[in-house]
């Protein structure tokens, strides 16, 4: 059963892809953390992480694979790595890069081959599965958002720099000419704004039920 979740940042989709996750025992996938990671893997090798050929280079020059809900390289754990500033602030460009998008879309599917996952990121539900057994798509407002992402940061940004982040990341993952953040028609719609993580992730946890009952009738 493939489970895919979308939405812009900020809107707890990690957080409840955790928690389905750990409920229905399915393998947990986040399609971003492949893109932060190629990114700060340049940055590491001191390279332009806006040479964006280059970062497909970097990209192929690596096998990651996921352990724990972690990403890893190397056999070393560098999950703590993905969400700094410095791999915050190009991302979403680099992400932009179709033939990046490619190369990381087919990593997905061959992970995801044959197992139970809960898989999130901006453009799961139309591109990576398209025909994902549940489609979610998670939405809040974007100064609901910036106050997560504040509280998720180690190094302390404040509040109008992240409320900004946040719109600009919105304008490019909406504008994509690849695997563009939208709503598919089939999707469970959700506004997280002011719904606690324990009430979404019961709505998407009866989703999956019944989904489940449907199918052992």
């Amino acid at each position: 059963m493939v489970v895919a979740i979308d939405g812009p940042a900020g809107v707890g989709k990690s957080t409840i892809a955790h928690m389905i996750a750990k409920t229905c025992n399915f393998y947990y996938l986040n399609s971003g953390s492949f893109y932060r990671a190629y990114t700060y893997l340049q940055v590491q090798e001191g390279k332009d992480p806006m040479d964006y050929p280059s970062v497909l280079e970097t990209a192929k020059n690596y096998q990651l694979f996921v352990k724990n809900e972690h990403i890893h390289v190397n056999n070393e754990d560098i999950e703590d790595k993905l969400h700094t500033p410095q791999v915050d602030a190009v991302v979403a460009q680099v992400s932009t890069y179709p033939p990046l998008r490619s190369y990381v879309n087919q990593q997905l599917r061959k992970i995801s081959e044959d197992m139970d996952v809960v898989i999130e990121g901006r453009d799961i539900t139309t591109v990576v599965f398209p025909d994902a057994d549940l489609k979610c798509y998670f939405d809040a407002q974007p100064e609901v958002r910036a106050k997560r992402r504040l509280l998720q940061q180690d190094e302390k940004q404040d509040y109008e720099t992240v409320l900004k982040q946040i719109i600009m990341r919105d304008e490019i993952d909406k504008n994509k000419e690849v695997g563009a953040l939208q709503v598919a028609k089939d999707a469970l719609y959700i506004d997280t704004s002011y719904l606690t993580m324990q009430q979404v992730c019961e709505k998407v946890l009866s989703a999956i039920f019944a989904l489940k009952s449907d199918v052992n009738r």
